[in-house]
């Protein structure tokens, strides 16, 4: 058996790709109201205090960052995957293990490389 990735190997890890970028764009979407600025209304009762509400924004924010982390690897995957590139270790050019692809489909590093 070859290490090197079949067609249908890479096209599942492509869908993959695909529709984890989808499920980021789509939480971004829901994560605007978070992320606005926190303003304290004086007049609710039993609302989040200006701190809980300030934390959850921070929280917000954050895994705003990871998200767009994330979005990059994907594209950068995407982009190896129309070079033909894809599967291949960045750093010592040895096949990636299609287990571990199937985990992080973005990963570009061999297991023993990552480490």
């Amino acid at each position: 058996m070859t290490d090197e990735l079949s067609k249908t190997e890479i096209a599942a890890l492509k869908k993959l790709l695909t529709d984890r970028q989808a499920e980021l764009k789509k939480l971004d979407d829901e994560a605007i109201e978070w992320r606005s600025t926190v303003e304290l209304d004086q007049q609710s009762v039993g609302r989040l205090s200006r701190m809980d509400a300030m934390q959850q924004q921070e929280m917000a924010q954050a895994e705003g960052r990871r998200r767009v982390l994330d979005r990059t690897r994907i594209a950068a995957a995407l982009g190896r995957i129309a070079q033909e590139e894809y599967g291949w270790c960045a750093e010592c050019g040895e096949p990636i293990a299609y287990r571990r692809l199937e985990i992080d489909p973005a990963a570009s590093l061999c297991i023993q490389c990552a480490h």
